[in-house]
């Protein structure tokens, strides 16, 4: 376990379940935009092969799955992704109260994410966190090589300035979890959705947004 008897330079956050309640809906969006093509794969399945990746390795790791899939699979899930977000999406519940705890602080944040920067933006303005965030964002784009490579999160940290030893990441996937170790990253795992075992990884795990604010600005081991 990491010790906590330390003070970070910036938190950076996943986005997906992690700041925007997502996950849940865009697994049902994957699985609709599967079944529309005649493929079968719960959501279940989806969360436990494809959650914390980029749509470039969703398209590689469904193709091994079910062969070729058409161009404009990715174009066909985004839509049905923002019609769902667009009426069900809502913040991960606490969120707020962090940010403001970190703002208190005097404590930077960002966002890192595996979807793009215009998804990322689309899901902030929707749940009223665009201005929490500013500009304050990276998304797939912003990185060669998705997670689980560093690429993201070193292109984050060294947009915001700050060394990645003096960083700390808050994720709910598996793929994020290594992806801020090899970026040589603290991390804290959110296991509110994700099953823990899933994250044991990570330097410390946590099932409330509520606790968060203690691992990140507490004083006890």
């Amino acid at each position: 376990m990491v010790s906590l008897r330390r003070r970070w330079d910036l938190v950076i956050f996943d986005n997906d379940g992690v700041v925007v309640d997502s996950e849940p809906l865009a697994s049902l969006a994957m699985h609709k935009t599967l079944a529309n093509l005649g493929h079968e794969m719960s959501t279940d399945d989806i969360d436990d092969q494809l959650k914390g990746g980029t749509l470039t390795r969703t398209r590689v790791v469904l193709e091994l799955r079910f062969g070729p899939l058409p161009a404009d699979f990715e174009e066909s899930y985004t839509a049905t992704l923002y019609g769902l977000m667009e009426e069900q999406l809502r913040p991960v519940a606490g969120i707020d109260l962090v940010l403001d705890k970190l703002d208190a602080a005097g404590l930077p944040y960002c966002i890192a994410s595996s979807g793009r920067r215009k998804r990322v933006l689309f899901a902030l303005e929707t749940v009223g966190l665009a201005t929490r965030f500013g500009a304050r964002y990276w998304g797939a784009e912003d990185a060669l090589n998705g997670k689980p490579a560093p690429d993201l999160f070193l292109a984050a940290a060294s947009s915001m300035g700050t060394p990645p030893n003096r960083c700390v990441v808050v994720e709910d996937s598996e793929l994020g979890v290594q992806a801020a170790h090899a970026a040589g990253m603290t991390v804290f795992g959110f296991a509110e959705r994700t099953p823990p075992e899933r994250l044991a990884s990570a330097d410390a795990l946590f099932k409330d947004m509520a606790d968060l604010p203690a691992l990140l600005l507490g004083e006890a081991d």
